[in-house]
């Protein structure tokens, strides 16, 4: 099983970024997916989770209303969508796979892991 984390970088305050993480499982729809993030120093936090068709999702406080979590069945991939990025959302972001009809936020009960990749906002 491979979780494929891409499109981080280093971008402005204010500005955006579209992070996808590409899934291996053949059995992708059975999933909910979550995005978590850890900054240097910090423990593992959770951003955003979706269902598994997509009709449900959950974001983190400090996220809602700026990011936006959705999937492609068709294609095996989850999307970040993250907009008026902030310094504060400086972190390694990971996709992960939960085998649960449940949308939750706790990153120990998720099945499969991203390696991560890197969001760096500047002010």
């Amino acid at each position: 099983v491979q979780l494929q984390a891409s499109g981080g970088g280093l971008v402005q305050a204010g500005g955006y970024l579209r992070l996808s993480c590409a899934v291996s499982l053949r059995t992708f729809s059975a999933y909910t997916m979550g995005w978590f993030r850890q900054a240097l120093g910090k423990e593992r936090e959770f951003v955003a989770a979706i269902s598994r068709s997509g009709g449900s999702t959950l974001y983190a406080d400090s996220v809602k209303g700026r990011f936006t979590i959705s999937r492609d069945n068709a294609k095996n991939t989850v999307y970040l969508q993250m907009n008026s990025l902030k310094p504060e959302d400086t972190a390694v972001y990971y996709c992960a796979a939960d085998l649960s009809t449940l949308v939750r936020t706790d990153s120990r009960l998720y099945n499969y892991w991203g390696q991560g990749t890197l969001v760096t906002v500047s002010s």
